[in-house]
């Protein structure tokens, strides 16, 4: 009996490793400034990750821009020359398909900065220094 895919699984070995084949292609023409919008080649894009769906069919790109700053217009410019870079993209990938491209920002980082000014918290200091304890045992209080 063939064993069905789980919709809540995460994407499989083939996703992964398209979504990173466009990720460094997309980097490389971004890099070296293909597309002819002196926008677009006047920004220092970062291309942190690409996940695309299962059909292979749609890959969105999380970008950030250099120093977090016009990440609105870099949206903006990668959306008005999302074409070229769809055909920039492909002609170093041998799929059967384009997929298509989207852009979102990428908040990692952001993400990243809030968990850490978190633990530099020092009632997060003091908590994790005692131990993890449950509840609100580590300050005395009482937790019935």
């Amino acid at each position: 009996m063939a064993r069905s895919r789980s919709e809540d699984r995460g994407p499989s070995q083939r996703q992964l490793r398209v979504g990173e084949l466009i990720r460094r292609t997309l980097s490389e023409v971004l890099m070296r400034g293909e597309v002819h919008d002196p926008e677009l080649n006047a920004m220092s894009i970062t291309v942190g990750e690409v996940t695309i769906t299962r059909d292979l069919k749609i890959a969105t790109a999380w970008i950030m821009p250099l120093g977090g700053e016009r990440a609105e217009e870099a949206i903006a410019a990668l959306n008005r020359n999302r074409g070229a870079l769809r055909h920039l993209v492909m002609n170093g990938l041998t799929l059967r398909h384009a997929p298509e491209l989207r852009f979102r920002i990428d908040e990692t980082f952001d993400r990243m900065d809030a968990t850490r000014r978190m633990l530099a918290d020092p009632r997060v200091r003091r908590d994790v220094e005692a131990g993890g304890e449950a509840g609100g045992e580590a300050d005395g209080e009482d937790t019935e």
